[in-house]
């Protein structure tokens, strides 16, 4: 059996920013080995595995998760200083006095400059920091500093993992690592179970820069449907209802709207409710989900295509923060929904 969280801790401690993922993909390709029949890697970096029910016209189910990360590239260096710009989303307010890991090699770590507060003005306290205004710390002098880190160099932030309380998963890269965990884990529950549909599964990358690789890994493996997992925001005090409802375990979230196959999203919704997996519904009203779903579902003439997430607080920050719980459910109705292909 697959234990969740040491399996995350894992994926997590990778570096992997967007269109950098090589070190994440390599140790896909090596935990996928032994739960499906074969493994590869596409041009673009995708990571497609293949298990085969052995059937004549079988139909092709796809689960897809993306797993890079938000991070950083340097684009200049002054005075022994990085410059750097992001690599996806990266939240600017939680950078100052961050430590980030440069992909050098050996890996250089280095700190975000911070003014002291002491030092400060009262307009500048309450003002956030622009990436493009940010250096990073790397305690070298300009010189060695050229030499050592060459531009285009990509980065993450140092942050370590943590187990919180039973359940609970707190670090960088859980968007979306948190999603492949659950693939892998419905993997592992399909090991021993028949299948009518060959089931591929792909860690997709460059989610973060524009949902760049799902488009092109599904249109290879072109798959009749597939179901896309993600991460969807948890609330917490601060949040308001009408931003976000849904609860950190809560279970997995099966979201509606016109980027999801209205067939297959209500499949989903039904075996959640007869398999009580427990499960919660997010309405996504715009025809852009914001996740791989928007490029898949529009792959060659069309993939019916439905979208699963796993609550996630505090998305994009320095720790993210889920539930194996809610992963197991993820888990679950993947494996339902395998069956029933």
């Amino acid at each position: 059996m697959i234990e969740i969280r040491e399996m995350l801790m894992e994926l997590c401690a990778l570096p992997g920013p967007s269109g950098f993922e090589e070190p994440v993909t390599g140790r896909i390709v090596e935990m996928l080995k032994p739960l499906v029949d074969e493994v590869w890697i596409d041009t673009l970096g995708n990571a497609v595995g293949v298990r085969k029910c052995g059937k004549d016209g079988a139909k092709k189910l796809m689960f897809d998760a993306h797993i890079d990360e938000v991070g950083l590239i340097v684009t200049g260096v002054e005075e022994g200083f990085l410059r750097f710009a992001a690599l996806g989303g990266l939240d600017a307010r939680i950078l100052p006095a961050a430590e980030v890991k440069i992909q050098t090699d050996p890996p250089l770590y280095g700190v975000i400059c911070t003014m002291p507060p002491h030092v400060l003005t009262k307009e500048d306290t309450n003002k956030s920091i622009k990436i493009e205004d940010m250096f990073i710390d790397i305690g070298m002098a300009q010189e060695d500093a050229e030499k050592a880190v060459p531009l285009g160099t990509p980065g993450v932030l140092a942050h370590g993992l943590r187990k919180i309380g039973e359940d609970g998963i707190c670090g960088k890269a859980l968007d979306d690592r948190a999603g492949f965990a659950a693939i892998l884990r419905a993997l592992d529950l399909l090991k021993d179970e028949t299948l009518d549909a060959d089931l591929y599964v792909m860690a997709s990358v460059q989610e973060e820069v524009g949902v760049r690789g799902a488009g092109p890994g599904a249109y290879a493996v072109a798959p009749d449907e597939c179901i896309v997992i993600d991460v969807g925001f948890a609330k917490t005090p601060d949040t308001k209802p009408a931003q976000v409802s849904e609860e950190l375990g809560g279970g997995v979230i099966i979201s509606r709207g016109p980027n999801t196959n209205r067939r297959l999203t209500d499949i989903a919704v039904g075996l959640a409710k007869e398999k009580e997996i427990k499960h919660q519904i997010n309405v996504e009203p715009g025809g852009n989900s914001g996740t791989n779903a928007r490029a898949i579902q529009i792959s060659r003439a069309g993939v019916a295509t439905a979208l699963f997430g796993i609550p996630l607080r505090y998305m994009h920050g320095a720790y993210e923060y889920v539930l194996a719980d809610d992963i197991e459910s993820t888990a679950k109705l993947l494996c339902e929904c395998a069956m029933c292909s």
